[in-house]
């Protein structure tokens, strides 16, 4: 496990851009998901967040809602800040990329850049993908994680291993699953069930602009609303699009060399 405060990464020397890499994971998961992406940022220092109730505990009286989230992770980045004296290229996944889009749109002198695999999910159009819409429903969000925490580890873990993940991040992910992750799950899809999205995007996507921005679209990412949306999304923000052809919602263990060639591009190239 990854300990919820910010931790260094090992790198070989520090990058020439002087900025730290800070990676923020998504649901349901742990920092895990990036292990195999990390090692391919070559001498770029990294931080890896563990976000509040995935894998570990949330603080005392958190709500888990979208807002809370996101004045947890301003504060993460204010202390990562103020330790280190670097900039930041901040790249978030799933939950962690609408995290990071808030960010970009909200505190944007907190980041350097920002990258988002989720930015599909701020356009006017997009419908939260079935499960979700399960987790946004009463009695019924309830039932759906409950189900998946009474599962024996062994089996969460096959579900995984079904879905793309490979056995070490899998096995990892699935010992996290609690009743813990489940609360937050549940607060923090019901504060964005629509219009929330839609209503978040229209007053703020925009300034998300003033910040070079990444918006990285699997094609095959079947949660996220296909990369039309993320090309609409990426116009509205300022933001460059990779897509990753074939990939999908795990891209940064399907094929970690193209999503770390497509962040090293856009590092290199984006304003300094």
């Amino acid at each position: 496990m990854v300990d919820p405060s910010p931790s260094t990464t090992p790198a070989p020397s520090a990058d020439a851009s002087g900025a730290t890499v800070v990676l923020v994971h998504g649901n349901p998961e742990t920092p895990a998901v990036w292990r195999d992406l990390v090692p391919r940022l070559g001498s770029r220092a990294v931080r890896l967040l563990q976000l509040p109730g995935f894998g570990g505990a949330a603080p005392p009286d958190f709500g888990a809602t979208l807002a809370d989230y996101l004045t947890w992770l301003v504060g993460r980045l204010e202390r990562l800040r103020d330790e280190t004296g670097r900039p930041v290229d901040l790249v978030g996944h799933d939950l962690g990329g609408i995290f990071t889009v808030c960010v970009a749109c909200e505190r944007p002198d907190l980041v350097q850049t920002w990258a988002s695999d989720v930015l599909g999910l701020f356009d006017a159009g997009y419908v939260w993908h079935d499960m979700a819409q399960l987790w946004q429903t009463p009695e019924v969000g309830e039932q759906t994680v409950a189900a998946l925490t009474d599962l024996p580890v062994a089996d969460r873990r096959g579900l995984l291993l079904g879905a793309g993940i490979p056995e070490q991040v899998a096995a990892d992910i699935a010992a996290a699953v609690d009743s813990e992750m489940n609360r937050c799950i549940l607060a923090l899809y019901r504060s964005m069930t629509q219009p929330a999205m839609a209503d978040y995007a229209a007053a703020h996507l925009a300034d998300a602009a003033s910040r070079p921005g990444l918006c990285l679209a699997p094609t095959g990412d079947l949660f996220t609303g296909g990369v039309d949306l993320a090309r609409r999304a990426a116009t509205v923000a300022g933001a460059e699009v990779a897509v990753l052809d074939g990939l999908g919602h795990w891209w940064m263990v399907e094929d970690p060399d193209a999503g770390a060639a497509a962040l090293l591009r856009f590092w290199a190239t984006s304003s300094r």
